[in-house]
């Protein structure tokens, strides 16, 4: 059986579902055989998965002979030099999500946020054409790990398209939740922006790729045409005690946004996230093509539902992420790794290094994504459509 080795950057939430993940993948070994933290715990998180190597410094796995393929599951802004240094070493890689973004240069207004976002536009932009350049150079694979691409429902709507050729003439994503407890999600200078980039960037990707999805069956070739969009924090205006709920905190991002998309057809997309949303994660995408309609709930579903008049009765049971109670009617996600994408994605990765074929998730939705985002904090900030 052929074995991919894998070493892992980063020892957080997002590295457990990646790991878990993998554990499922049929057909070939993946076997994580390194995970690079600079955590005091990255010790325990290695033993608890059974990882033989551990490093503190990212250098170091660069080096290891004995990794295929590195998975970087970091903060966003050390995502694009991570990429460009292990492709360099050789090493496959897969990267989180977002593929790069602004963080800031010496000389900066702060907080990060108040720069200029044309400024912002141009360098990422810039920034995104190295990498991409690095990419192809390398002869190695980039797979971007976009779930929402992999998830069940968007699978099938994908199969659909392919199947009917039909026309999507718009289609509305949702990603929001009551906010993230991390506290590098309030800061531009760690994430690159707020709500859009963090969460908007899943609908966003899916949408892209079910549109692309259209256009090759139907034999066509368009891009986004342009964008409008408004970001705002509206939460900025509650006491501490009103938002007890709400686990977003923005010092210089956005807890709200909306991206509105025309597409070099004609046809329309808009894409909302939201940082104060309760009641759990919302995973939503609904589309009208010209024989109907396609609703993808990939969180909140109904496949599963539980009721529990005091939250006590339930406090140790995992139902759904991002849930403030678990008391009364609850919608339990039943296979989260599989539901939201990510048993697929790791699938689909692992043949990818092992066969040396192309991803489904790969450069060009990642580049597409950041640089449409961007465009979207650009057209917010000036109040004006941005034509790319």
């Amino acid at each position: 059986m052929k074995k991919v080795r894998i070493g892992m950057v980063g020892a957080g939430f997002i590295s457990r579902i990646h790991l878990e993940s993998y554990k499922r993948v049929y057909g070939l070994q993946a076997s994580v055989e390194a995970v690079c933290a600079r955590s005091d715990t990255t010790k325990d998180f290695a033993a608890a998965y059974g990882i033989p190597k551990v490093y503190s410094d990212y250098h170091d796995l660069m080096k290891d002979p004995d990794i295929d393929v590195v998975d970087i599951c970091t903060p966003p802004q050390l995502h694009a030099v991570m990429i460009e240094e292990f492709l360099s070493a050789g090493k496959h890689v897969i990267s989180e999500k977002p593929f790069t973004g602004y963080f800031g240069v010496p000389g900066d207004v702060q907080p990060v946020g108040k720069v200029c976002k044309r400024k912002m536009y141009d360098a990422v932009l810039e920034g995104m054409e190295r990498t991409a350049g690095i990419v192809r150079k390398s002869g190695r694979l980039f797979c971007y790990a976009e779930d929402w691409v992999y998830a069940p429902a968007v699978a099938k709507a994908s199969e659909i398209l392919k199947k009917t050729g039909d026309k999507i003439l718009f289609l509305k994503a949702e990603e929001s939740h009551s906010g993230s407890h991390a506290w590098h999600a309030a800061e531009w200078a760690q994430t690159g922006g707020g709500s859009m980039i963090r969460q908007g960037c899943h609908p966003l990707s899916a949408v892209l790729h079910l549109k692309m999805t259209e256009a090759k069956a139907r034999g066509e070739a368009f891009s986004v045409e342009s964008v409008v969009c408004d970001t705002g924090v509206v939460t900025e205006k509650l006491t501490k005690e009103e938002r007890r709920f709400i686990a977003a905190n923005p010092v210089d991002v956005e807890d709200w946004s909306m991206l509105s998309l025309t597409f070099g057809d004609g046809t329309k997309a808009t894409i909302f996230s939201g940082d104060f949303v309760t009641g759990g994660v919302r995973n939503l995408i609904e589309f009208n093509t010209n024989t109907g309609t396609l609703v993808c709930n990939i969180a909140p579903n109904n496949g599963m539902m539980t009721y529990a008049a005091d939250a006590s009765v339930l406090k140790d049971v995992y139902l759904t992420e991002k849930v403030e109670t678990t008391a009364g009617w609850q919608y339990v996600l039943l296979d989260e790794e599989s539901a939201r994408g990510y048993l697929q994605e790791a699938q689909d990765f692992m043949e990818c290094v092992a066969t040396g074929r192309q991803p489904l998730s790969g450069l060009d939705l990642a580049y597409e994504t950041i640089k449409i985002t961007y465009a979207g904090y650009l057209s917010a900030e000036k109040g004006e459509r941005v034509k790319l």
